[in-house]
């Protein structure tokens, strides 16, 4: 799924290619990629990009004196810029093609969805905050504003796992399976310590973990052609994904535990003290 960086990259992309230019045509593909129905898609149509926003992992198309065109990729959508088109109107069918955006150019983008679980979600709204996932938004990590402060007062009182609440898109917006991997072994916390009980030295430990891991992997992808990006997320993650292979902080083995819809990993060495956590799915395989 992308995170907030490539998010991020997608948008300062985006806003490099689409600000100033007209969107002449929105062709949905997928009926089930549109969430609004009115205003309709057509109402961005002739009508020039002005700015184009993050909130958390959506990105939103602001029209000159028209709506806003936001979307949400999901876990396995994409945006391809295609520069020109390919002629002709889109067929739809059994393909991972969604939704066409063109522009006077000739050039555009298409969206797309690999797999059956169709979650790339499309919305046109005279405001951003009418996108009930956008209203729900916790603070932006990389926002000035967020400090070590206002991650202790988010955190205190939480019940749930380091893990589940760094992935809560009501409580910090923007980081999701991959980077909260990432952001636990730079702090060099277990996933599974609960979210209330951190020290001021671990909230301070977490929030340079934090704020250094979503900086370092917005600066990697600033600049890289949107259909590089995911390449290049997997490229620089050093414990997601990477199970079996050696820790590159310590050289232990990066472990991993799944759950019915998505797994994590981690280093024992270095967050755990040692010690392999629990793999329920694994531990059930076994019996």
């Amino acid at each position: 799924m992308p995170e907030l960086p490539e998010v991020e990259a997608l948008k300062d992309f985006l806003a490099e290619h689409l600000a100033g230019h007209e969107i002449v045509r929105v062709l949905p593909v997928a009926v089930s990629v549109l969430k609004t129905y009115d205003p309709p898609p057509s109402a961005v149509e002739g009508r020039e990009v002005t700015a184009v926003h993050r909130y958390g992992k959506f990105l939103a198309l602001e029209t000159g004196g028209g709506p806003y065109f936001v979307t949400h990729l999901a876990r396995a959508g994409w945006l391809q810029w295609r520069d020109p088109l390919p002629g002709g109107p889109p067929r739809p069918g059994k393909g991972p093609l969604a939704m066409r955006v063109a522009l006077e150019t000739g050039a555009g983008f298409d969206l797309t969805e690999a797999g059956t679980q169709k979650r790339l979600a499309v919305y046109v709204v005279t405001d951003p905050a009418q996108v009930p996932g956008i209203a729900r938004l916790g603070p932006d990590p990389l926002a000035d504003d967020f400090d070590e402060a206002r991650l202790a007062a988010l955190l205190s009182g939480e019940r749930r796992r380091l893990k589940g609440a760094l992935r809560d898109q009501s409580l910090i917006s923007g980081v999701g399976n991959a980077y909260s991997d990432e952001i636990l072994h730079a702090a060099r916390m277990s996933p599974f310590k609960p979210a209330g009980s951190l020290t001021e030295e671990e909230i301070a430990r977490l929030y340079r973990a934090l704020r250094s891991t979503l900086t370092d992997a917005v600066e990697r992808s600033r600049g890289i052609a949107a259909g590089r990006l995911k390449a290049e997320k997997k490229s620089g993650l050093r414990v997601h994904g990477r199970t079996g292979e050696a820790c590159p902080v310590c050289g232990d083995t990066i472990r991993e535990v799944s759950f019915s819809d998505s797994s994590l990993q981690y280093c024992p060495t270095c967050q755990t003290g040692g010690k392999p956590l629990a793999d329920r799915r694994l531990s059930r395989l076994l019996k």
